[in-house]
């Protein structure tokens, strides 16, 4: 039998799913977050700016600051009790086979004000012959519209990619959506909750224009024979190197 948490993703293409990070937990998680975020924990070239093509206010490192592979760079992550509700969901809402591709932090500073563009995540990644695929957005502050929580269009999972292209700067990818699309909808979410949403679901997320932080920690989960598919074609997600653009040939602008 479907849950109703299964059922709403299918039809809609994203569902909030609860709280995945206990209350007395959340402190574990955000001083892991902030050492990656101040060098403590060294990311290397996995660490970018997905708002790289709007200038940087002074004293600002970046705009949107996403770090690719955190639990790569510290295993310990793995053992910490939400990598396991996590799949758990992934497995309820794409299918037993589920098993994590890869996972991401992705923060905004208090009035950097910087929107994520919008997109369809698929359109990074390659072709895959069995498409089923869940991200599990993890929020660790309170998140709002005025300080980034997600948007959904609500069923675009289930219609043709559109056509992506890079950001002005060469370094990330969009494509045209907005706000006032039929069936856009922000879904708030409290610290600790999550929201899981399809790789075809268009989604995108306001500027932090608030006095506080909003900090986002995302796992990303497929087929495991899709992740051997994908392997098998150099495509890990920037593990190795961490190169943003459309990669799915339905998403490529003609």
């Amino acid at each position: 039998m479907v849950s109703e948490v299964a059922q709403k993703f299918a039809d809609d293409g994203f569902a909030a799913v609860g709280a995945l990070i206990a209350p007395g937990d959340l402190a574990i998680y955000r001083d892991i977050y902030e050492r990656f975020l101040s060098g403590d924990i060294e990311a290397g070239d996995k660490r970018s700016d997905l708002g790289s093509h709007v200038p940087r206010k002074e004293g600002t490192r970046e705009n949107i600051t996403q770090i690719m592979w955190p639990s790569a760079l510290h295993p310990p992550l793995r053992e910490l009790p939400l990598h396991d509700r996590a799949l758990a969901v992934a497995r309820e809402l794409i299918g037993p086979d589920a098993e994590l591709d890869f996972d991401m932090m992705i923060h905004k500073d208090p009035h950097t004000g910087v929107p994520t563009p919008w997109h369809q995540d698929a359109a990074y990644w390659v072709d895959m012959p069995d498409k089923r695929a869940v991200s599990i957005w993890i929020a660790l502050d309170d998140a709002d519209v005025d300080n980034g929580c997600m948007w959904y269009v609500r069923g675009s999972h289930r219609r043709p990619l559109r056509p992506h292209r890079p950001t002005s700067d060469g370094r990330n990818i969009q494509c045209d959506c907005s706000e006032e699309e039929p069936g856009a909808t922000p879904v708030p979410v409290r610290a600790g909750e999550a929201v899981a949403h399809s790789g075809t679901t268009l989604h995108y997320s306001r500027g932090n224009t608030s006095d506080g932080t909003r900090r986002a920690y995302i796992l990303n989960y497929r087929p495991a024979a899709m992740i051997r598919h994908e392997r098998a074609q150099g495509a890990d997600h920037g593990l190795n190197e961490n190169v943003r653009q459309v990669r799915n040939s339905d998403a490529a602008e003609n």
